[in-house]
């Protein structure tokens, strides 16, 4: 018999999302800006680069914006918060008794491949969004927020298009 634990709820995603939506509405309050994350992870980049050849950094023009009047790359408030998320997943994490070490992955999907699966899935949506000039997260949060009809009509294709995607992947996963 397997000895296996039993996982406490997670949060009620209705409770969760009013939540996150009253994150949204003080970040815009606060800071006058809305939520987004692929800017925190572009300024970790930067920053990487310019640890090892700052003299790219300043010659490049897109980089250099990062280190406008003798700033660090890091000091900027997407980086704080992409922290706060991570330590927000953690606290979320333990409080429901969540935290462990573990791949969830379908029964045909070895470790190695889900974790080359989710490398590569998170480098594409890393380069879409640094293409796009944006993320996901900051199109259908901001700009839905702001209603703005291109992120609704982008989230639709989104959902859309992950519906389409789960049709084609499904068998892996039962």
């Amino acid at each position: 018999m397997e000895n296996r634990t039993i996982d406490r709820p997670y949060w009620n995603p209705y409770v969760a999302g009013a939540a996150l939506g009253l994150v949204l509405l003080a970040a815009l309050v606060v800071t006058g800006r809305g939520l987004g994350a692929s800017g925190a992870a572009s300024r970790m980049g930067i920053s990487a680069i310019d640890s090892v050849a700052p003299d790219h950094v300043t010659g490049n023009k897109y980089m250099a914006r990062a280190k406008a009047e003798g700033r660090h790359p890091l000091d900027n408030w997407f980086v704080l918060m992409a922290l706060g998320v991570v330590l927000g997943g953690f606290v979320a994490a333990y409080s429901a008794g969540r935290l462990r070490k573990e791949i969830v992955r379908g029964p045909r999907v070895s470790d190695r491949a889900r974790m080359l699966l989710a490398l590569g899935g998170g480098v594409l949506m890393g380069l879409g969004a640094r293409l796009s000039l944006g993320c996901t997260s900051g199109q259908a949060l901001t700009g839905g927020a702001l209603l703005s009809v291109g992120s609704w009509i982008f989230m639709m294709a989104v959902f859309g298009g992950g519906y389409a995607a789960a049709l084609l992947v499904r068998r892996e996963w039962l």
